[in-house]
């Protein structure tokens, strides 16, 4: 009983660890992986947590700044009395407290502006985020298809080499039977040697095309990742009926990158007009509230007056006195009572105006002018750039879509000879070196039309993407 216990978990762990292992990655599901874990989306991911920090930031400048403040001190060693007036040692205590407030009332639309930024900002972020996000996928909808026109390439390979180990079986029977002499086998045992050579060269270019793509995605299990099998026909896109000029009008109306650098620009326009506001006036209202508190003894006026001189008369040197009431030191008053009594408010309007700041504010004006030039140039750069990418991958696409069809009635025609020849081969009417000419003029054909296929694949994805067609294989 013990021991089926323990067999249980193991049998699960153990038909899960297969179940994992033959997991076949789809091309959406290597995208959707590459966009979860690439470290660069990650980061940009972090710019736009960023960019909305910042804008709160910009919103605060609109709320008045609020401060609190308390202290409370210890006086030791010689001071005067403040009760009796006589310096002596001792020790006094006191505790203050206040508050402030302030808020701009103007600021030369810096704060508007700074808001205004900080969203164009955010948005500027987002579009980064999304273009970064693009060209992952088109990098691994690159790779996943190198995955798969190496896989074809080997399985066509492995049907050769099948084929050719045919022919060999039934070249030897004929040598066997004597319908054939023995130096008719050594063309075909020479071409099964080199089919397999290649077989081997095509499986080590195959595995690393898949650790290529394992490692966009940050898989470490090598040896167990593979992509699904997915067959689907090559179809004419009605993108290619389309002019270059409409794809790039299309384009340039969802592209990220066109769309960042317009934000660009923007943003520029912004720190333009907030460098101009601080050649404006300002204007700040402020509040603060204080009182204090003592823990010293004080004199109050006791019972009765007492008697004490004052002077004296100058021609009799009589002494003059008064009455002084008499005073007594009681404890301080209650924290309540002097919190009240020594209270204090301060408020009004602070007004600055800005005359010469040894060209500091004039000086960022003209920086951010020269930016905003900048930006400007870069988006007319980058409309230019633009417009010969989507050119060039229109006239890749049309010219990789001719020479799949030239490559598929070029494979047509292989076969064909091809099959004719070993029929010829068969009948004894071909000698092997011509039969094994055909069959390798026809192995090259299939492998140049798979070649073909992929590009065309690769570059009509490549055409669509500029044309807002998502990323997929249909």
């Amino acid at each position: 009983m013990q021991k089926n216990k323990l067999f249980i978990p193991v049998l699960t762990l153990l038909i899960g660890s297969y179940v994992s292992a033959q997991k076949k990655y789809t091309l959406q599901e290597c995208v959707e992986l590459a966009v979860e874990k690439n470290i660069s989306i990650k980061q940009s991911q972090l710019d736009v947590q960023n960019a909305e920090i910042t804008k709160s930031d910009a919103f605060g400048n609109f709320l008045p700044n609020i401060n609190a403040s308390a202290s409370h001190s210890w006086n030791v060693g010689l001071n005067q009395n403040i009760t009796t007036g006589i310096l002596e040692n001792t020790t006094t205590q006191f505790t203050s407290m206040g508050g402030s407030l302030n808020v701009d009332v103007f600021k030369g639309f810096q704060n508007v502006n700074q808001m205004y930024r900080a969203n164009l900002n955010l948005l500027a972020q987002q579009y980064k985020l999304a273009d970064m996000t693009d060209d992952i996928m088109l990098f691994v909808a690159n790779a996943y298809l190198q995955v798969m026109f190496n896989r074809e390439l080997y399985q066509v390979q492995q049907q050769q080499i099948q084929i050719t180990k045919t022919d060999l079986e039934r070249t030897q029977a004929q040598i066997d039977a004597g319908v054939l002499v023995a130096n008719e086998i050594y063309e075909l045992e020479a071409n099964l040697a080199t089919q397999e050579q290649e077989l081997i060269r095509l499986e080590n270019t195959l595995r690393l095309s898949k650790i290529s793509l394992a490692q966009q995605l940050l898989i470490t299990d090598y040896e167990n990742f593979d992509i699904a099998t997915e067959d689907f026909e090559v179809p004419f896109s009605e993108i290619l009926s389309k002019n270059p000029k409409e794809i790039f009008e299309k384009s340039m109306t969802f592209r990220n990158d066109i769309k960042l650098s317009e934000t660009n620009i923007a943003i520029a326009e912004k720190d333009l007009a907030i460098a101009k506001g601080t050649l404006q006036p300002s204007l700040r209202a402020f509040y603060s509230y204080s009182t204090r508190i003592s823990y010293s003894d004080r004199l109050i006026a006791g019972d009765g007056f007492t008697e004490s001189p004052i002077g004296y008369v100058g021609e009799t040197g009589q002494i003059v006195n008064t009455l002084r009431p008499n005073t007594k030191v009681i404890g301080p008053k209650s924290f309540q009572d002097q919190f009240s009594l020594n209270e204090g408010q301060n408020y009004g309007l602070s007004l600055s105006i800005p005359i010469f700041n040894r060209n500091t504010a004039s000086n960022q004006v003209k920086r951010s002018k020269v930016n905003l030039l900048r930006n400007e140039n870069l988006l007319e750069q980058q409309k230019l750039e633009l417009e010969t990418a989507v050119n060039q991958a229109y006239n890749d696409t049309r010219g990789a879509f001719t020479f799949y069809e030239a490559a598929q009635k070029t494979a047509y025609a292989r076969e064909q000879a091809f099959l004719v020849a070993q029929n010829r081969y068969e009948n004894g009417v071909l000698n092997t070196f011509d039969f094994v000419q055909s069959k390798q003029r026809y192995e090259t054909a299939l492998s140049d039309e798979i070649r073909a296929k992929y590009d065309y694949i690769f570059k009509l994805k490549v055409l669509e993407f500029y044309f807002g067609v998502p990323i997929e294989m249909n």
